[in-house]
Order: C-alpha cells, then structure tokens, then sequence
C-alpha cells in the first residue's frame, strides 16, 4: 500500500463572498511517499509538518510554497521500538505526536515518550518506561508539561523539567479500564481536559481536584477517535468516531454573548478574554450534569456509517476524513 502525506488548499478562507459563500474547490497541492501508516501528523510551523508513522519513525516533511513540492526535512528512525533500535525489524508505532516549535514530542505503542527538537539530531529527552501498556495520545498542558492517555484508562501529567521518569499525576477512569484514545486541554482553561476512548464517552476533567473524570457523557456507538475543543471559542466541542458520526457539543446555550467571529462570514478575529464568557465555559464543563439544559449536541454528519477518523477545526472551518478515503470540509459551522 501506498501511503502519501498530501498538502490540500481548502479553498480561500479570508475571501468570504457577501453572502458567506466561498470560492474555489479543495485541490491538492503536493504530495509525497511515506514509509508506512500515518498515525497522527501536525504542523510544527508554516512551512513544516510532523508524522508520526506505524513503523515507528518520526518525520519532518517541509512544504516548499515556491514550487509547490515536498521534501523529508529530517527522520528519526525508530523512536519508538520493541526490542533493539538496530535490529531491522521491531519498530514499534509511533502513536501521537504533539508539536510546539522548536520541541516535538512523540509517544507509541511501545510505552516511551521522546521530546526532540526540530534542529537535534538525537533525542533530547527519552523516557523508555514511561508506561507499560501503549500510549495512545499527547498534547501540551504548558510548554514544560505533557498529558498522555492509555490503552488501560490513564490520564498522566508529565513535568517535562524533573529528571525522574515518573508522572507528576496519575488519574484513571473507575471500574473497567477502558482504553482512552484522543486527549486534547480547553485553550484557555488549561486545567479543564477532555478524552474519548473505545467505549465512545466523553469523559471531562479538572486536573486540580481528584483523579477521576468530573463528568463521563454518553457519546459514540462505537470507538471515538479525537476530541477537540475549538481553538478560540471553546465552549464548542468537536469529536468523531468508528460509527460514523461526528459530533458537535455546544455549551453555550447560555452565554447571551457569541464570540464576533460567528457573525463575520467567517474571519475568525475572535480571541475571548477572561471574561464573562469564559466564567460560563468554565461551568458549564465543570458542572456536575453539563447536559442539563446547557448543552446542545448536533451529529454533522447524520446520513455517514463509515469511521470518521480524524478531524480539525478552525474558526468557522471543520475538516474531517473517513473510510470513505475522502476529505471534507464544512466551513459553515456556525451558519
């Protein structure tokens, strides 16, 4: 199998028509070989983009705008591994990875965690034991501190600034150690987490008070896939998965004031202040039955019975992709 890392144009978002209409299919750009599944990627910048691979190896692909092409930037063979990084087989997937430039960190079936740095060539930081069953995600909680997920139901925090190889907290799901699949942190609110995992709930945290989630919503049929809040109006709340649907949480039934961007045909300027709004936020995913009254849920996807895989939001722009080998891009979210 042929395995491609693609850059797609989604059309002009800044150029909204009158009516909020928008010009210009998606098209693609460029694209480029990859030795092996994709299992997660993300822009490290403009111009370079991370992948995280099946066979274990991390890479660093930059996209040449001048003439549209795309090259390996830098590899790190193996980063994750079963048993030798030099034996020729046992790479291990590398799972997740999480980008803020110039630092990179990556996590794998093999239960290590890595932190490069786009201009090393070795590993900055490795822990090999970081935990004994698959890691399946990661992302930022600060610049110095990462949360991971697993495949038996933990939530941990690592202090990227201590020495020891061990997490600074440890949370888990209660009874059956359901594996967690997708983690992602409120942008502004960064003790509030989010999680989704085989079972397809929802689960909701306050990494300040006790080690199990404040609230678990009944979500998904089937394994849930990525959970996102959106970047700049994150009372909304994005998640997919294996049944084919793709859900929007909306908390903000109460909040009298939308950010400005809803209203805009689609610039996104909005960049909520601490302020009313994010109070309201605040509650409504604290609160002890967020559902109650102060939460809307859409499918966007209703008619779909293939996994949605993936999916990434910004301003009043939803992209997500399927079995249905395709992309597709709603940019009326908010319409």
């Amino acid at each position: 199998q042929d395995n491609r890392i693609s850059i797609w144009s989604a059309g002009d978002l800044g150029n909204a028509g009158l009516n909020g209409e928008y010009h210009g299919e998606p098209h693609l750009l460029c694209d480029i070989q990859h030795n092996g599944d994709v299992m997660d990627m993300q822009f490290l910048d403009q111009e370079r983009i991370v992948a995280a691979s099946s066979t274990g190896t991390v890479t660093i692909f930059r996209h040449h705008q001048n003439n549209q092409t795309l090259s390996a930037d830098h590899r790190w063979e193996k980063a994750h591994y079963h048993v030798d990084q030099d034996t020729s087989c046992g790479g291990a997937a590398c799972t997740g990875v999480v980008c803020n430039n110039p630092e990179i960190v990556t996590v794998g079936e093999d239960g290590r965690i890595n932190l490069y740095r786009a201009d090393q060539k070795d590993a900055v930081r490795t822990i090999d034991n970081a935990d004994s069953s698959t890691l399946h995600a990661v992302t930022f909680l600060r610049t110095t501190e990462i949360l991971t997920v697993n495949s038996i139901g933990q939530l941990k925090i690592w202090d990227l600034r201590q020495q020891r190889n061990e997490p600074s907290q440890i949370f888990s799901l209660a009874g059956d150690r359901v594996p967690l699949h997708c983690v992602d942190r409120h942008p502004n609110q960064q003790h509030i987490v989010a999680t989704g995992g085989q079972d397809g709930m929802l689960s909701i945290w306050d990494i300040r008070q006790g080690t199990m989630p404040v609230s678990l919503l009944n979500a998904h049929e089937a394994e849930m896939w990525e959970v996102h809040f959106h970047p700049s109006d994150p009372d909304h709340l994005f998640t997919c998965s294996e049944d084919g649907s793709l859900w929007h949480w909306d908390t903000s039934a109460n909040v009298s004031e939308k950010p400005s961007f809803l209203h805009q045909g689609g610039r996104s300027t909005a960049y909520l202040s601490h302020s009313t709004i994010n109070q309201s936020v605040v509650s409504a995913w604290l609160s002890n039955d967020p559902t109650k009254d102060r939460m809307e849920i859409t499918n966007l996807i209703p008619n779909q019975t293939l996994s949605v895989n993936s999916l990434d939001v910004l301003g009043p722009c939803l992209v997500y992709g399927t079995d249905a080998e395709a992309i597709y891009v709603n940019r009326q979210l908010f319409a």
